[in-house]
């Protein structure tokens, strides 16, 4: 059990590596109908992980609590999107295709701060794999080795667009290649770290489970509305973002049910 949670945290950290690794051979950035298509796949993901990765798994698992059974997962959802909104107002963070900065005021080059939106939403998605293994290896009923790995993949993904979303724009913005490389790995190192602490509070406090996987939820929807969807939807042609919204939503569905 532990070995398969061992590569299950580690997997979505390498599609990110992996998709960092694009700046070794493409020559030019990412088009923007690509990326709008990269990331509407990835919140298509991240919505359908969000449902039946982590908020139906927490309602099952407060079914002893009959009709209130929705309580730890509103509390927790809501729980998740107020501490990403306080990490977005504590964080100086320049999002992908933006001119001005959010968070705070600060000194930090551009590039910098283009590493730190992305670090930014990968921290719910390393809880959302942490908590699920969480849930695995305490013997939850409702969250199975496959169901884990599925949540897993999925989150791997659209890890690799999401690396070379990031790792393309530092290079296109005059940075070296190797560079780019590891601020796009290192953007995606907050996976593993994130994944194994939330390992460790929910093995602390087993009742929480439930809570900790709405929280992760909200979080990731809250990346998701706040930051990916409007990326997806600018420019022309904008229903290219919306088509692969649906299939990242598809393919995150059918890993689920089919590995669940």
């Amino acid at each position: 059990m532990i070995q398969d949670a061992f590569w299950g945290i580690l997997i979505p950290f390498l599609g990110t590596s992996l998709g960092a690794g694009c700046v070794f051979f493409l020559k030019n950035s990412l088009r923007d109908g690509i990326q709008r298509a990269l990331t509407g796949f990835a919140a298509g993901v991240m919505v359908a992980a969000s449902v039946w990765s982590l908020l139906i798994p927490a309602m099952e698992q407060a079914a002893d609590l009959d009709r209130l059974a929705f309580f730890p997962a509103a509390v927790g959802f809501w729980l998740g999107i107020l501490f990403l909104l306080l990490l977005d107002h504590l964080i100086p963070h320049l999002h992908q295709n933006s001119l001005q900065a959010e968070g705070p005021k600060s000194q930090l080059q551009r590039t910098t701060m283009m590493v730190l939106a992305v670090t930014l939403h990968n921290i719910p998605e390393g809880m959302a794999v942490g908590v699920v293994y969480a849930g695995y290896l305490a013997g939850t009923a409702q969250i199975t080795a496959a169901g884990a790995l599925a949540l897993s993949l999925g989150i791997a993904i659209q890890n690799f667009p999401e690396g070379a979303i990031i790792s393309m724009p530092l290079r296109a913005e005059g940075m070296k290649k190797g560079r780019a490389f590891w601020d796009g790995v290192l953007s995606g190192i907050v996976e593993p770290i994130g994944a194994v602490l939330t390992i460790l509070a929910a093995g602390i406090v087993v009742p929480a489970l439930p809570y900790l996987l709405s929280f992760a939820a909200g979080a990731m929807l809250y990346v998701v509305v706040e930051e990916l969807i409007p990326e997806m939807s600018q420019g022309q042609h904008s229903n290219v973002g919306t088509v692969f919204f649906a299939v990242g939503f598809s393919v995150m569905m059918v890993l689920d049910v089919a590995l669940g």
